[in-house]
């Protein structure tokens, strides 16, 4: 897509500091008291953390609130293809004139001072959350909790955990306790706090630092519980809640807790039942095990051919996925995956590979951080045994797909949120 305005400004914030991830918060604290505090000013704020699934558990909770005549503020990272998907004022994604405004604002106010790109991106959401009326406000981390730039709010109604999993280690800490730590940061005295279901070990930080602070935690498969129905629906506590149209398993227990958190909400913000059941059904977050009917890129293969497409990079997404894939039949599999390196790729890839017919390694467009395809393959190979090759490009994988002899098939593309956005910007539907 061409450069807008705003690009231009978020190529010089990203100038700014020499660190893409630095996890303090005194640069966030300075830049917000020079803009007058806008954290203060905020409707009521739900903030979300958690290794997967929290983007979901976002969406679905706005789906449910907007169905109810909420108008809802949202801000989630990364984005897909264009910066706006990230912040989203009272429904819609931000203008392009409004956010070129708001970040030319914060640069002004910042100056030369060393801020990280997130920092000062999510000072510029907070700043158009303050000025723009709305009932509710949902604050997904971006990475951690503790330290993370959106862990500003002294006071939200509600925070939430999803599942926590074994990522960023290099930033977060080696082990599943030391993770839940920094997630566990955002949990306020006397703040209600609803979680996913965790290893014990994350669990057990999450109690430990609930009763720290004096927050109530209702920890899911201890103090709430779900179960999937016969039926295709799912049960949470004996009421019965239709699935989402979001593929797989996972999808369900996001959407279990995202009932759970539009229930633990204040009586003036909580959805009416038939809210939660009409946000479910309308539910949409790209990338995210999406179906690709048509485009430039799919139309490479064979008209009888499946593509569809995952932003997961972690062990937790990879074996999630592949609980989806045990029901994809006996249609050969092929995989088209870009990753970063800082992934622990062999996990992630493991439970896929041994579903998979083949795999084609692809560059990540854009990121310096991407694994070279020939380092990819190799991983790929440690993770089973299955024909690999690399490739150029996207086009060029699904290109050598379509010359492989043998039945129609499905392609998942899969890796990377930042490969899922190239994809989405190369063939389409982009975001709105």
């Amino acid at each position: 897509m061409p450069d807008a305005p705003s690009d231009r400004v978020l190529a010089r914030l990203m100038a700014l500091h020499p660190k893409a991830i630095d996890l303090v918060l005194d640069r966030v604290w300075r830049l917000l008291a020079r803009l007058d505090h806008p954290e203060r000013r905020l409707p009521p704020v739900v903030h979300v953390a958690g290794t997967n699934g929290k983007g979901s558990v976002v969406a679905l909770l706005r789906a449910m609130l907007e169905a109810g005549g909420q108008r809802v503020h949202v801000y989630t990272s990364p984005h897909l293809v264009r910066f706006a998907e990230r912040i989203r004022l009272a429904g819609r994604l931000i203008d392009e004139d409004h956010l070129t405004a708001l970040l030319e604002e914060c640069e002004r106010a910042n100056g030369p001072d060393p801020i990280t790109f997130f920092e000062i991106t999510t000072c510029a959401a907070l700043l158009a959350f303050a000025r723009e009326p709305a009932d509710v406000v949902l604050l997904e981390t971006g990475l951690g909790g503790r330290l993370d730039a959106t862990n500003v709010v002294e006071r939200p109604v509600l925070t939430a955990i999803a599942p926590i999993a074994l990522d960023h280690q290099q930033y977060l800490g080696e082990t599943l306790a030391e993770i839940a730590g920094e997630k566990a940061g955002i949990l306020k005295p006397g703040v209600p706090c609803v979680a996913a279901a965790q290893m014990p070990d994350a669990a057990t930080v999450l109690d430990q630092r609930a009763a720290e602070v004096g927050a109530a935690l209702s920890l899911g498969g201890r103090d709430w519980t779900w179960a999937p129905d016969a039926a295709g629906r799912f049960v949470t506590d004996g009421e019965s809640w239709p699935a989402p149209p979001l593929p797989g398993e996972h999808q369900r227990a996001n959407a279990a807790l995202a009932v759970r958190m539009a229930l633990a909400l204040p009586e003036a913000l909580r959805p009416a039942p038939e809210a939660i059941r009409t946000g479910l059904a309308r539910v949409d977050w790209p990338a995210r095990l999406q179906r690709l009917p048509t485009g430039p890129l799919v139309d490479r293969l064979p008209a009888a051919w499946e593509v569809w497409l995952d932003g997961g990079h972690n062990p937790a997404a990879g074996a999630a996925l592949a609980a989806v894939l045990e029901g994809w039949g006996n249609n050969p599999l092929h995989l088209i995956v870009g990753m970063l390196d800082t992934k622990d790729t062999v996990g992630f890839l493991r439970p896929l590979v041994s579903r998979a017919a083949s795999v084609h390694t692809v560059p990540v467009p854009g990121s310096a951080a991407g694994l070279p395809t020939d380092v990819l393959a190799e991983r790929a190979r440690m993770a089973g045994t299955v024909p690999v090759t690399d490739h150029t490009g996207v086009a060029d994988a699904l290109d050598a797909i379509a010359a492989l002899p043998g039945p129609p098939g499905r392609v998942l593309i899969c890796g990377s949120l930042y490969l899922a956005g190239a994809v989405l910007a190369e063939n389409g539907p982009v975001p709105a």
